[in-house]
């Protein structure tokens, strides 16, 4: 994927309306310090223009970044900070959940977890809450770089296990130092907006044979009208000379 462009358009706080956007958006949570801004970095082919910190919970807000002008990548709010209130915490987890019911171009939601380690329990609500909105989430496994690459395929399935994904969920390792995985992760990407592309491509083809329709249609209807007309002069000059005839 080649990023030509790509720019903070909008930040959502805890009061805020959500943009109702007309191009696919691209969903990305993690409990904090799971390196997600690092990853959409990384997507973005750009050092610094989702704000990271060694400050975990830092993101509170919805961030959306739009990117080569055709799609947005949606920092959600991360969550399981243990130095924030069970009320912020809570006010956080509504935001959540209501751009996953609310957003009509949500494509895939990305839900990142720490490869080393086993999804927590924040991790698994999150997981149940993107399927229960509709969406099968691709799972990211960060920090790749910190294990061997022995241990990789058994940490995936303690990660599969834990969260009790399926075998057509998507988990996909990556490190944001290697940049291993970003490839795979912007296929995939790619391949959702070809699939919108083609759909555009449908429709459009399909008002087209509609518009072609309608106007053979009423060059039709002209056509009979016009024949009605002539007919019917015909017909009266007849019925006066059959007229005439009797006389």
């Amino acid at each position: 994927m080649v990023i030509k462009d790509a720019m903070l358009e909008t930040v959502c706080g805890i009061t805020s309306t959500f943009p109702k956007t007309t191009i696919p958006e691209f969903a990305f949570s993690g409990k904090s310090n799971v390196g997600k801004s690092s990853l959409i970095n990384a997507l973005m082919n750009r050092k610094s223009l989702a704000r990271t910190s060694g400050q975990p919970g830092k993101t509170q807000t919805v961030n959306y970044y739009k990117v080569n002008n055709a799609f947005y990548y949606v920092d959600l709010p991360g969550y399981g900070y243990a130095k924030v209130s069970k009320e912020i915490k809570a006010k956080w987890g509504k935001m959540i959940e209501k751009y996953l019911r609310m957003s009509k171009m949500l494509k895939i939601v990305f839900l990142l977890v720490d490869i080393r380690h086993e999804p927590g329990e924040n991790d698994k609500t999150m997981y149940e809450w993107v399927v229960a909105n509709g969406f099968n989430p691709v799972v990211v496994a960060t920090k790749l770089d910190k294990i061997s690459r022995g241990q990789v395929q058994h940490h995936v399935k303690v990660i599969r296990t834990a969260l009790g994904a399926g075998a057509d969920t998507k988990i996909i390792p990556f490190s944001a130092e290697t940049k291993q995985g970003r490839d795979e992760l912007w296929a995939l990407i790619d391949s959702y907006l070809m699939e919108d592309e083609s759909k555009i491509q449908e429709l459009a083809a399909d008002a087209e044979k509609a518009d072609v329709k309608q106007l053979l249609n009423g060059q039709a209807d002209g056509m009979d009208r016009e024949a009605d007309s002539m007919r019917q002069p015909a017909g009266e000059a007849l019925t006066a000379k059959q007229e005439a005839d009797k006389k």
